[in-house]
């Protein structure tokens, strides 16, 4: 999906550049491609119906964003959010 015409015509319109790894390796994008199937999980699917606009869609993701990244818990930081867990080490890497 990601090699058809129109989307790749998308992201030069855009100014957009594609980070992608040679086909069968997609080791570089595996972060994003967790969390973005942790976002379609949590607040997408079941909910396709509910977002009238893109703009509404867009406003909602930006929203999950803030949420996952300054209130959403994850056990793997320590039971931090991931600002939270951030900050954490900064400041012990700063003393």
């Amino acid at each position: 999906q990601y090699q058809h015409a129109a989307y790749q015509d998308w992201l030069k319109i855009y100014g957009v550049s594609q980070s992608m790894s040679r086909k069968g390796n997609s080791l570089d994008d595996g972060l994003m491609d967790v969390f973005f199937g942790i976002l379609k999980r949590e607040m997408f699917y079941g909910f396709e119906k509910t977002f009238k606009t893109m703009d509404e869609l867009e406003q909602a993701i930006k929203e999950y964003i803030h949420y996952y990244n300054h209130d959403r818990i994850k056990t793997v930081l320590k039971n931090h959010t991931p600002i939270e867990y951030r900050n954490m080490v900064l400041n012990k890497a700063v003393q």
